[in-house]
């Protein structure tokens, strides 16, 4: 299961092909669901002899990047593996193909293809690698030399589909031909580890749950989970633990007032309602004028929730009016202040025609 990308960048239009790229590479970016393993160990092969690498005399597989890393580990520290050969399958081709790329477009000629093809998963795929990384490595905890081997170990990866910013640029340009087997991995699977005589590749994603700003989140089980157990959970970005979000349907103000870490007590009130939690909390207004009313409470260890309450001068077709709650500054002292504020403007220059 997945939800969208991030909305691409503002750019300019792009062509019919290199449109239809990027929509392939997307799609490949957050593909979830078994990896197609002949197709994955196919391009593994390729990518040994693309390198002028004998083939790996064994391909292994792994249920995720955590367990991906603690294998290659293993047989590392065993000698079944052999020395990484990242750098010539991955790295010099790469640098190959960029070279390619560059000379023939020239500065600006490739600053704009990248624009186009690359910089639209950029963001996305580079922040959902950053976030593995660190859960592989809390993951190793408590294990002797746990931390540190695995650190090293993930230097030797190959990101597979997580390689599509990448790849979408250099698709079916002069000289991508290089990485054309590290393509056919990346869109047959998961991260990878190319060692001399093993490689070992690991499954997709089951499960990947984005915001509308492409952030891991999800309120009611992992953001991203893979088949073998390794979860990552997420409220808008934000890792947050497991057991935390199992007590977000029982919340109370009081539950949310004695939570003594400040950005866990900002997905609470961000899950509970802030209007809600006013409501409940039993807060007072501070102050009212003819653009609403501001609402204040204290917050332990945290900056005020400070709130306006405003109401839709238009009404809906039952014939009501619909109340908004606006969170502004701390600083705000009056209900048309804050409102100004989140036009970007002054008190003194908010003066609208007509409240709508």
């Amino acid at each position: 299961m997945t939800t969208p990308m991030e909305a691409p960048m503002e750019t300019a239009p792009m062509d019919t092909k290199v449109l239809d790229t990027m929509v392939r590479w997307r799609e490949v970016a957050a593909a979830t669901g078994p990896a197609d393993r002949a197709a994955a160990e196919g391009g593994v092969r390729l990518a040994y002899r693309l390198a002028g690498l004998p083939e790996p005399e064994r391909i292994v597989w792994a249920g995720s990047p955590r367990e991906g890393a603690a294998l290659a580990a293993r047989l590392t520290a065993e000698g079944a593996a052999g020395r990484s050969v990242r750098d010539k399958v991955r790295t010099r081709p790469w640098a190959v193909a960029r070279a390619c790329v560059a000379d023939r477009l020239g500065p600006a000629g490739w600053a704009e293809h990248w624009t186009l093809t690359g910089a639209q998963l950029w963001n996305s795929t580079v922040s959902l690698t950053e976030r593995i990384r660190t859960g592989v490595v809390e993951a190793s905890t408590g294990v002797p030399s746990g931390e540190q081997t695995v650190r090293l170990v993930l230097l030797d990866a190959v990101l597979g589909q997580y390689d599509a910013a990448w790849l979408a640029a250099f698709d079916g340009q002069d000289g991508g031909e290089a990485l054309d087997g590290i393509a056919a991995v990346a869109r047959a699977a998961g991260w990878w580890w190319p060692y001399e005589k093993t490689a070992v590749i690991t499954e997709r994603p089951v499960e990947l749950h984005r915001d509308e700003a492409g952030r891991l989140h999800r309120g009611d089980g992992p953001a991203l989970a893979f088949p073998d157990g390794f979860a990552l959970h997420a409220w808008h970005g934000m890792p947050v633990p497991a057991a935390f979000l199992d007590g977000l349907a029982t919340l109370t103000p009081r539950r949310i007032r004695e939570e003594e870490n400040a950005e866990l007590r900002r997905v609470m009130l961000e899950h509970y309602g802030y209007d809600r939690y006013l409501e409940e909390s039993g807060a007072e207004p501070l102050q009212r004028d003819e653009t609403g009313v501001l609402w204040r409470i204290e917050l332990e260890g945290d900056e005020p929730l400070v709130m306006v309450e405003v109401v839709n001068s238009t009404p809906e077709p039952d014939g009501t009016h619909r109340t908004y709650w606006l969170r502004v500054p701390p600083r705000t002292r009056t209900a048309r202040e804050g409102v100004a504020w989140t036009f970007g403007l002054d008190e003194a220059d908010y003066a609208p025609e007509r409240e709508t």
